[in-house]
């Protein structure tokens, strides 16, 4: 029952370490065209040290979690786990896990999310421009990432108002998160867009309810969508910022400008404060 239950949290910290099926050989199954599905990479630790026995101790709940980062954490003693955009938290000893928000009082700050926005931004950093659908004015002030699919309305809503974004000098980067999942109309609506000779014009006729000619290619709609679940995200449109801070679902032009103002505004002090 106990094992079960650590289970199941890792696989909630984790989706697509958990919601891919294997096939007879083991391997996970890859949709034709969709281009090669990233093997898990585990990050590397040296025996005997705290990181690897807080690495063995997750993998001892489920060998199939795929570990993003792990470091000291500002805890004392304890490291601090990145697993599908969240944070946990396991004893130098490998003993003991903790999972949920660590917050400085006295700075009042989360300080959980540090360490899961360096991930994000290093994951979707790895995410060429080519394989991203673009909306930007000529020099934008500001750019983010947003995990879209073309069902949703709030999705549908973000880019009604794609120019608005533009005007205020931020630059939208879409990538696809199909949410109804792989191998189901919505995908392949999704890969049909991605493969269109004019992928912004397709993106903006599948958002309006126009008709999308049916299209395949070798594409990276698996692979965003599984990117999608590693970073952490829970629900479309998912915005994320060049530093890899997840917005809270969509926000009209004005509020996301806001928001990223805000954040200009607070990085001296938040630098300031991780140095001291």
């Amino acid at each position: 029952m106990m094992r079960s239950l650590l289970i199941s949290v890792l696989c909630a910290a984790s989706l697509s370490a958990c919601a891919q099926a294997p096939t007879d050989d083991g391997e996970p199954e890859k949709e034709a065209g969709a281009g090669p599905v990233e093997q898990v990479e585990q990050v590397q630790t040296t025996p005997g040290t705290p990181e690897d026995r807080a690495r063995q101790a997750i993998e001892s709940i489920n060998p199939d979690i795929r570990i993003d980062a792990i470091s000291a954490a500002p805890l004392e003693g304890f490291q601090e786990v990145i697993v599908g955009g969240q944070a946990l938290y396991v004893s130098d000893d490998g003993n003991y896990l903790l999972q949920g928000s660590l917050f400085d009082i006295r700075a009042k700050r989360d300080l959980s999310q540090a360490g899961v926005a360096d991930v994000r931004r290093r994951l979707l950093a790895a995410v060429p421009a080519s394989e991203r659908i673009i909306f930007a004015p000529a020099n934008p002030k500001y750019t983010v990432s947003v995990f879209t699919d073309v069902e949703c309305g709030y999705c549908r809503r973000l880019h009604q108002d794609i120019a608005e974004y533009n005007k205020r000098g931020i630059a939208i980067e879409y990538l696809a998160f199909p949410r109804m999942g792989i191998d189901t109309p919505d995908y392949r609506l999704m890969v049909s867009v991605w493969c269109a000779k004019d992928r912004r014009k397709a993106l903006t006729d599948a958002k309006e309810g126009r008709d999308v000619p049916s299209a395949s290619c070798e594409n990276p709609v698996a692979r965003h969508y599984e990117l999608g679940q590693r970073v952490g995200l829970t629900g479309t449109p998912m915005i994320v910022t060049a530093s890899g801070v997840s917005m809270p679902g969509y926000l009209p032009p004005d509020a996301l400008l806001s928001a990223l103002r805000e954040m200009d505004a607070v990085q001296p002090e938040a630098t300031d404060a991780a140095g001291s």
